[in-house]
């Protein structure tokens, strides 16, 4: 199949204490002039004290050292199981290092480490983490059985240490936390940290880490092709746009009778797909029949990410639908692109963003730039510097300037809303349906030495008008989610050269933050929130139909260098 060439994405860096010596010698002095049996009772309680300390203060905090329990009822036991304290510590060293300087608001250590260790007691109720007098105290049922110096606020390997310690000691005097296991521990952790922050930074543990990262990049190298079974024969029932049977001859509708010469005879969808799979680059023979006639094709198996972007023609527009934005979403637009560029006749192209929950900002922003000549896609704001860009686009539209609708609802979101924004802002496309979601935030990944991953909420989303997305939302220049009688009194509107839309997209693309609540909860009241349905293609065949219709819609959007009210 022939691939249109991919545009340039430009992604521009945005100009935005103990005693002194004389103290100790004066003391020791004291102790001179008391009688001897009285000094040797002293030396011996404080031999004690010193022995009973020594398990509470490590000689240096910055080393997680294991050490014995405390407590006389947790003395070591063979049958207990333990916890792996090196990993624990380097996954606290890793994930504090990587905290501090991404997230959105400025927070020390110190508070990343507390907020942490209050999650214990959602493990085990009589656990309990306390700070006093420079001190970090841990509890167990009312009784204080570890007591830490406080490291210095951004003390990365001090607060690392002191964590792991806490944590090993706590394990050892409850049963609750050692029945949840050590990756239970850490999942208790993270939550309560997170907790603190923004709704969709989270802590991913490592089996559940392990499938996102597969359904991102497309996991284990496969043939790319979905079976099914048929009258007892398997069959091929889809071909991955993004996987190597793709540009073969392999299609649906195929009897699969062997593969590497296996008959299939006999066997499950399952172990068929099973042998369908294996090392990326290794080559699998595929046996199919179709009208009675059988070929074999030899393809690389390769990592296949999922399809996000399913194609049909509608009379003489074409409506592609995105279901997410994945490693290859952009490249799948660009193929189907391609496709809809050849339909005879074709006079309008439909985005379907609806229930699209996002993805990748980059490939957002991508399938921007093969509608756009050149421009702004979206803007990202954050504390890290790496965080801060202007993602500016330049390279061609595919569509030659073909007219554009978008269909968004309430459940559209993230990536989706960076699309559906940069279409509208540039006056490229037209939006239909509901206020969206209003997710403005992106996150960023880190890989943590336990497999696990966080996700770190690091920048802002501004649209190319400079309005933010977080909480507000896309509002659409024609609204399906006030009723029919409405909706047709806007296309009527429409048709006579009116946006009603304006009273509500022209404040939404004026807003700027910080931005006050209830004035974004009055701006998406107008259009509120909805699960979309058939009404918004009703309406985009109707746009595409009548240009003027089109031409009145795009006018609800203001010229770029329109000055936002008062208080904006």
């Amino acid at each position: 199949m022939k691939r249109a060439p991919f545009p340039v994405i430009i992604a521009r860096p945005m100009g935005l204490g103990g005693e002194g010596t004389g103290a100790w010698r004066r003391r020791m002095s004291t102790l001179g002039h008391l009688p001897r049996d009285t000094f040797i009772l002293l030396l011996i309680i404080a031999r004690l004290t010193t022995a009973a300390c020594a398990d509470d203060l490590p000689a240096t905090p910055r080393t997680p050292t294991p050490q014995p329990p405390l407590h006389e009822d947790s003395v070591e036991n063979p049958d207990m199981p333990s916890m792996d304290l090196a990993v624990l510590s380097s996954v606290m060293q890793a994930s504090l290092s990587f905290l501090q300087p991404r997230t959105l608001e400025n927070h020390a250590i110190h508070d990343f480490a507390l907020w942490g260790l209050n999650g214990l007691s959602a493990l085990d109720p009589s656990l309990s983490i306390d700070e006093q007098h420079g001190f970090l105290q841990l509890a167990a049922t009312q009784k204080t059985v570890l007591a830490l110096p406080v490291p210095a606020p951004d003390d990365v390997a001090g607060w690392s240490a002191a964590i792991t310690r806490i944590l090993d000691v706590a394990w050892h005097h409850s049963a609750a936390m050692r029945n949840t296991g050590q990756d239970g521990v850490l999942q208790g952790f993270f939550d309560e940290l997170f907790n603190h922050l923004d709704p969709y930074s989270r802590y991913i543990p490592p089996g559940a880490a392990v499938s996102d990262r597969s359904t991102r990049t497309g996991g284990e190298a496969t043939a790319g092709l979905t079976l099914g079974l048929d009258h007892h024969a398997i069959r091929i029932t889809a071909v991955n746009a993004n996987g190597p049977a793709w540009p073969t001859s392999l299609a649906a509708g195929q009897i699969v009778r062997a593969v590497n010469g296996r008959s299939t005879e006999s066997h499950t969808v399952d172990t068929v797909t099973s042998w369908l799979n294996g090392p990326g680059g290794s080559l699998v023979r595929i046996t199919v029949e179709a009208k009675g006639r059988q070929t074999t094709v030899t393809l690389h198996r390769a990592s296949t990410p999922p399809e996000t972007v399913f194609a049909y023609t509608s009379g003489k527009h074409v409506v592609l639908h995105i279901t997410a934005f994945s490693a290859n979403t952009a490249e799948e637009m660009s193929q189907y692109l391609d496709e809809a560029m050849n339909v005879p006749g074709i006079s309008g192209l439909i985005l379907d963003l609806r229930g699209n929950r996002g993805g990748v900002l980059q490939q957002a922003v991508t399938t921007s730039a093969l509608m756009l000549d050149h421009g702004v896609a979206a803007i990202t704001q954050g504390r890290d510097p790496q965080a801060n860009h202007v993602w500016a686009v330049q390279g061609g539209d595919m569509t030659n300037g073909l007219p554009i609708i978008v269909l968004v609802d309430g459940r559209t979101a993230s990536a989706a809303e960076i699309l559906a924004a940069a279409l509208s802002d540039q006056k490229r496309g037209v939006v239909i349906g509901s206020a969206t979601l209003g997710k403005g935030l992106v996150q960023t990944i880190g890989q943590m030495p336990n497999g696990a991953e966080l996700f770190v909420t690091w920048s802002r989303v501004l649209a190319p008008l400079g309005w933010p997305l977080q909480g507000l939302g896309v509002m659409p220049q024609v609204c399906t989610s006030r009723g029919e009688s409405e909706l047709e009194r806007q296309l009527q509107n429409l048709a006579e050269g009116t946006a009603d839309s304006a009273q509500w997209v022209v404040p939404a693309r004026q807003l700027r933050l910080p931005a006050d609540l209830s004035r974004i909860l009055a701006i998406r009241k107008a259009c509120p929130a909805a699960i979309g349905t058939d009404s918004d293609l009703d309406a985009a065949h109707s746009l595409l139909d009548n240009p003027e219709e089109y031409r009145a819609a795009l006018s609800a959007i203001p010229e770029e260098d329109a000055a936002p009210p008062n208080g904006g």
